[in-house]
């Protein structure tokens, strides 16, 4: 029987089966031992050899060729998402994510450099568990990330633990261990090329076990780290270039809006310049500035007093008209009471405070929810503007602020040289009433007419008088006060002289006022006695004999710096009056008493007269009462309760005795 040897065929078509189903190299070693086995003979067999190596030689190829397939798809799709660049986080997790899947390792990391620090901080980790590791900032130089940073250059470490090439550090060796790496590697984030490359972070992958990596693995972390720089620099040139666009479309917004402001200043200006060229009062400019602003506008005078509002404010002032200067009266024509005039001085010094301030940095200040910019002659301060309900006000508005106060001192000086010039003309009609009023009482009259004074029409005259030196002071002050209120001053032996148009109040309520304004128009204070109501000449000039005779009464009184009238001054007010308005002293000093006996029958006043008559002697008093001691003294009791506790000083008791014997001599 003869022996046959197996043919070497079916062992070459099992190499192409198995490297057509892609088999691991183990089996594709096995052919040749099964070839062996099955006596193959020994020419045959080296070609199913030859073959085998040439197998595994092309099964390595294409395992490298599908490597790289898939390293070049993960580099297409890197590219893709930098070409779509959106977010960079999302970018850079990316990029890690596919370099630690790329290279097989158990974590992958990305670390960028703080210029501001001078270090790299971890900017993305991905596979990492340890937050110590994921905090860890590195110096230039220390482990291997800080030497990559430093020589831009990749490093590669089987086990970095033992690795004696790198600086160790405490921190570092502690988040590596914590960690728990072994092998790493790194490679450089460079923007640019050749020695002119600048290293902006790097790029690792890392094993938990010892790992030596291959070069192409390097070269593959290299691409991703390009990338990686390409995003950043990338992102960093988009987000100067939202930077720039953002500052490009601000300052094209501030040049639409300055030219826009230019457009509505050059408006305005023309708005305002026609104003006075019409003749425009100081009315006009608040209602034109009003309507510029979108606000409600008061011009004030330099005590702070309002001269024109528009919108209800101003003190009282609704309808834009000028208001009478020192009247001593609130909104509806009632006199203001105590309260309501400390009330609108408080409001007058504010003000004044805050055009201070306005004329010291030159600009309208913000105070007290409004806008106040003084109204300035030069150095002078004429009044303030003020303006109401715009909390917020621009550039280009604050600066039209500013520009209407300018046009607002314009007619401001121009009104009070007008008024000075008439005041002078005027001044010679009241002294010519005061000295020679019944020489032509038709004459004065009719002159008083022409220059716009109804002298038959009832007036209040203020006496006004302060310190020599600050005379002149005074006069200018007068004129200052007097502005829109029809009323004229004049200097008549050594104090002003104000003739006022009577406005429902009383002459001691004017006169009040009047000091009140005047101190601080003239920056001292200044005493002022009222008179009136007088009409016609020669009884005018009794007026200012009486208010004459009633400031020297109240400087005697120590009553310098306030304002009053003959009939608020007691019984000085009796002797000083022209009137001698007995009945009326009577009753303002023993009212409450009066009324009390004539309600309930009792005599208090009778036994107030004992009392007194018997100089203050409860014994004495009770004799001449004829009642018992005790009712004195229960009476004296009701008596303080209706006159109350300074009914028996000094001055007070003067009164009261004056009043009693007025009271008995006229039949009471």
């Amino acid at each position: 029987m003869s022996h046959r040897t197996a043919s070497a065929a079916p062992h070459l078509r099992r190499l192409f089966e198995l490297l057509a189903a892609g088999a691991p190299a183990e089996e594709l070693g096995a052919v040749v031992a099964e070839a062996r086995r099955a006596g193959v003979d020994a020419r045959d067999l080296a070609e199913v050899e030859g073959a085998t190596e040439a197998a595994l030689r092309v099964r390595n190829t294409l395992r490298q060729h599908r490597r790289r397939e898939t390293e070049l798809t993960a580099l297409f799709d890197t590219a893709g998402d930098l070409a779509a660049l959106r977010d960079l986080d999302a970018v850079l997790r990316s990029i890690v994510r596919r370099a630690r899947m790329l290279l097989g390792t158990d974590t992958a990391y990305l670390t960028l450099a703080d210029e501001e620090a001078g270090d790299t901080y971890m900017r993305v980790t991905d596979g990492s568990v340890s937050e110590l590791f994921q905090n860890l900032r590195l110096q230039l130089g220390e482990g291997l990330g800080g030497l990559v940073a430093q020589t831009a250059r990749p490093y590669a470490s089987p086990d970095y633990r033992t690795d004696g090439r790198f600086l160790h550090t405490g921190s570092i060796d502690a988040g590596v261990l914590d960690e728990g790496l072994v092998a790493i590697l790194g490679v450089p984030l460079l923007l640019g090329s050749g020695s002119g490359g600048q290293v902006i972070g790097a790029l690792f992958a890392a094993d938990r076990t010892p790992r030596t990596f291959a070069p192409e693995e390097v070269a593959l972390l290299c691409s991703l780290a390009d990338h990686a720089a390409i995003a950043i620099d990338t992102a960093r040139t988009m987000a100067d270039a939202r930077l720039a666009l953002a500052e490009l479309a601000e300052a094209n917004a501030v040049i639409r809006e300055h030219s826009a402001a230019m457009q509505r200043a050059a408006e305005s200006h023309d708005r305002l310049t026609d104003l006075v060229l019409r003749g425009g009062d100081v009315s006009d400019v608040a209602a034109a500035v009003a309507g510029l602003l979108k606000g409600e506008v008061a011009v004030h005078d330099g005590a702070g007093w309002p001269l024109t509002a528009t919108g209800g404010h101003g003190g009282g002032l609704t309808d834009g008209t000028e208001h009478p200067a020192g009247t001593g009266k609130a909104a509806g024509g009632q006199e203001a009471s105590g309260a309501e005039e400390t009330a609108g001085a408080e409001q007058a010094a504010a003000l004044v405070a805050a055009a201070e301030s306005s004329r010291a940095t030159a600009h309208a200040v913000f105070r007290d929810g409004r806008w106040v910019c003084a109204v300035l002659a030069g150095q002078e301060l004429l009044g303030c503007l003020v303006l109401y309900g715009r909390p917020e006000l621009d550039d280009p508005d604050r600066r039209l602020f500013e520009r209407s106060s300018v046009v607002t001192s314009l007619l401001l000086l121009l009104r009070r040289s007008v008024a000075e010039t008439e005041n002078r003309v005027r001044g010679d009609l009241i002294t010519d009433l005061l000295t020679a009023p019944d020489r032509d009482p038709a004459g004065l009259v009719a002159r008083g007419r022409r220059l716009g004074i109804d002298l038959d029409r009832p007036h209040f005259l203020l006496v006004a008088r302060a310190g020599d030196a600050a005379r002149e002071r005074l006069a200018d002050a007068a004129v200052q006060y007097l502005f829109g209120c029809g009323g004229v001053s004049a200097v008549h032996e050594g104090a002003a002289v104000l003739l006022l148009p009577c406005d429902g109040s009383g002459p001691g309520a004017a006169a009040r006022a009047a000091a009140g304004q005047l101190g601080r128009l003239a920056g001292v204070p200044v005493t002022v006695a009222g008179a009136g109501p007088a009409a016609g000449p020669r009884a005018i000039a009794d007026a200012h004999a009486e208010g004459v005779r009633c400031l020297r009464a109240m400087h005697v009184l120590g009553r310098d710096g306030g304002g009053a009238c003959a009939a608020e001054l007691g019984f000085v007010g009796v002797l000083l009056g022209d009137d001698h308005d007995v009945d009326g002293f009577v009753a303002a000093t023993l009212g409450p008493l009066l009324e009390y006996d004539a309600q309930r029958g009792t005599q208090l006043v009778r036994t107030l007269r004992a009392y007194f008559g018997c100089g203050g002697s409860l014994t004495r008093a009770k004799e001449e009462l004829h009642v018992h001691v005790n009712t004195v003294v229960q009476r004296l009791d009701r008596i303080h309760a209706l006159l109350g506790p300074g009914w028996n000083t000094p001055e007070q008791t003067l009164e009261l005795q004056l009043a009693l014997r007025l009271h008995l001599l006229s039949g009471g």
